[in-house]
């Protein structure tokens, strides 16, 4: 009886921790596919972007100028092809990301900054929808705050251009 319980104990013990590293696993993963598309946004990499970026979906930005919030979708396949005619650097960092994960689906909630050749443009939210292909995950959508004041300085520190 005593074999048996211990066999019992430790199938469930090795059950729980695939659980745990598999999940510890994914979200790495995920959060990978997201500096990936940062990286491809810094290089103008239409292909790196591509590689963690679902056809068919939507970028919508939330935006205030002035007293009035301004809403603005673009499809990520808009975007890809606007890629080959951007002539300024952007970069994009996040820090403390929320990551959710049910089964093939995820939410990753992160504040962000943003910056465009080496200025600071804003800072805000970004809220990416993501699925788990067969491939990796990928980005089906994001939805973003684009805000030019109130921003707190980031965590990381000044940033490190790599250009």
């Amino acid at each position: 009886m005593q074999l048996i319980r211990a066999i019992v104990i430790s199938v469930s013990i090795v059950i729980i921790l695939h659980m745990v590293l598999s999940a510890q696993n994914d979200e790495e993963q995920i959060l990978d596919a997201i500096q990936t598309f940062f990286d491809g946004m810094a290089e103008a990499d239409s292909v790196k972007l591509a590689s963690v970026l679902m056809p068919g979906g939507v970028f919508v930005s939330v935006r205030e100028d002035g007293k009035e919030w301004t809403t603005r979708f673009e499809t990520i396949d808009n975007f890809l092809k606007s890629v080959s005619g951007w002539s300024d650097y952007l970069y994009e960092r996040m820090w403390d990301p929320i990551v959710l994960i049910h089964g093939r689906i995820a939410v990753v909630w992160t504040p962000y900054d943003f910056y465009i050749d080496k200025e600071f443009s804003h800072c805000g939210k970004d809220a990416f929808n993501m699925v788990k292909t067969d491939e990796r995950w990928k980005i089906a959508s994001a939805v973003y705050t684009v805000e030019r004041t109130g921003c707190k300085e980031s965590p990381l520190g000044p940033p490190d251009f790599d250009y």
